[in-house]
């Protein structure tokens, strides 16, 4: 049996027009997506660089400060426990709200407590309890995202997917800007009402856990997923350990099972490495290059998050007009291509202008890259029993390059010099792209099912 050829496909899914490609934007399910975007992206600066920023105004050394790391491991490890999340019944929460909606408002309950837990520490006085609260705020953190990511896979459908991504992402970046810049502005306020500094990071850091509430009530407001509803249903009668066990074996053995699962694992590891080598380098890049620390600050931090909002729903805009193939190539080329720009700002040397245009360009084209990365990514999570697990498989994995494959990246830029290793770092997408054409020519993306979004 032969697969139809590829080119017919574009025959019977018309393109979409550009206003219906707008519009998706509005849709209630995307504004779900997005509000639950918001609640993920607040605390995950709560347990890391503000909390490093407090820890420092209290007098805590260094060597301690660094320690805190570590405290980032649950996000790395989630994994291990979306068999849980994706099996498990909670008590009450699961009966009164549905199997998503009832693990995201169990969940958004248990973050709220950890970062109030967090607020009431004391760093200069018990560095471990901050670091126990840390943890905790971490953990509860990484299983709000397990069960949003499979909330926002299982409830948009495949027209909405892109869209719902990217919406998701630019939110996510503004809840981590709120609870970065946001609680230095307000910690800055409540100290200049004559309140002591320790007592005002309390307070906005209980500011932070109210934010999360905005979840809480958007879980509340939303719908149960119908693939949800209908795999709830199927596993009613089926023992906690079995479902668990379900779960996680379940979940692996059906990935592995399909043809070419292990070049499309290799494909998950590959596609955002050129991103993840030439961005390991970027901060000392600009600080080498000349650029003070205000200039990183208000430029990267700030340009950046602009462009990478843009961006986010540029990518979202592109997957909906073409096919999942065509709007992966067009990312993969675009990410890699950008890294140019820094190769023509370490030529030109300090310019503001030429430093925020070459921001600019890399995190439009990034955020293009990411939001079509993680389209593909729900498309290839399509069972309802294994959703949050598979899931949070394959986003371990697209961490790899930027956490293992890219720590070399350093060497080759002291051995290269900067020019040239952001013209290594276009290279290095090479992998990835004749992963592309091989899963291409082997109708990977028609097995996926219509995943024209």
């Amino acid at each position: 049996m032969t697969s139809a050829p590829e080119t017919t496909a574009p025959a019977l899914q018309p393109r979409a027009s550009w206003r219906e490609s707008m519009a998706v934007y509005t849709q209630p399910r995307v504004l779900i997506v997005l509000l639950l975007g918001l609640s993920s992206g607040l605390p995950l600066a709560l347990s890391g660089s503000t909390l490093l920023v407090w820890m420092r105004e209290s007098g805590v050394d260094l060597g301690t400060i660094g320690l805190f790391a570590l405290v980032g491991t649950p996000y790395t490890l989630k994994f291990l426990w979306a068999p849980l999340v994706d099996a498990l019944h909670v008590p009450f929460f699961t009966r009164q709200f549905g199997r998503r909606r009832g693990w995201l408002v169990f969940s958004q309950l248990l973050l709220i407590g950890a970062i109030l837990l967090l607020a009431l520490t004391d760093p200069a006085r018990s560095p471990l309890f901050v670091a126990l609260g840390a943890l905790l705020v971490a953990a509860m953190s990484s299983t709000q995202d397990i069960v949003v990511d499979a909330f926002r896979v299982e409830s948009l459908p495949e027209s909405e997917q892109a869209a719902g991504m990217a919406s998701y992402v630019a939110a996510y970046r503004i809840g981590m800007l709120i609870s970065t810049a946001g609680v230095l502005f307000l910690v800055s306020a409540f100290e200049s009402t004559g309140i002591a500094r320790s007592t005002a990071w309390m307070w906005g850091y209980v500011a932070m856990a109210a934010m999360v509430l905005i979840g809480t009530v958007t879980a509340l407001a939303a719908t149960e997923p119908e693939q949800s509803a209908q795999a709830e249903a199927a596993t009613r009668d089926e023992s906690a350990f079995a479902r668990v066990l379900q779960a996680a074996i379940g979940a692996f053995s059906e990935f592995l099972a399909r043809k070419d699962a292990w070049a499309a694992l290799a494909f998950v590891v590959l596609f955002k490495f050129t991103d993840a080598f030439s961005g390991t380098m970027t901060a000392p890049f600009v600080i080498d290059l000349g650029f003070t620390r205000n200039d990183y600050a208000a430029i990267v931090k700030g340009v950046g998050l602009a462009a990478t909002l843009i961006g986010g729903f540029a990518g979202g805009f592109v997957a909906r007009r073409y096919s999942l193939a065509a709007s992966l190539w067009i990312g993969a080329i675009l990410q890699a291509l950008s890294n140019l720009a820094f190769s023509w700002l370490a030529i030109i040397g300090v310019n503001q202008w030429a430093l925020a245009l070459a921001i600019s360009v890399e995190n439009f084209t990034s955020a293009i890259g990411t939001v079509i990365f993680v389209a593909y990514l729900s498309a290839l999570c399509r069972n309802p029993l294994h959703t949050a697990t598979q899931y949070a498989l394959l986003t371990a994995l697209a961490a790899v390059g930027r956490t293992y494959l890219s720590a070399g990246a350093g060497y080759v830029a002291q051995a290269t010099g900067w020019p040239m290793f952001f013209v290594i770092s276009v290279v290095v997408a090479v992998p990835s792209l004749i992963l592309l054409i091989w899963l291409q020519r082997r109708a990977h993306f028609e097995m996926l099912g219509p995943v024209r979004v």
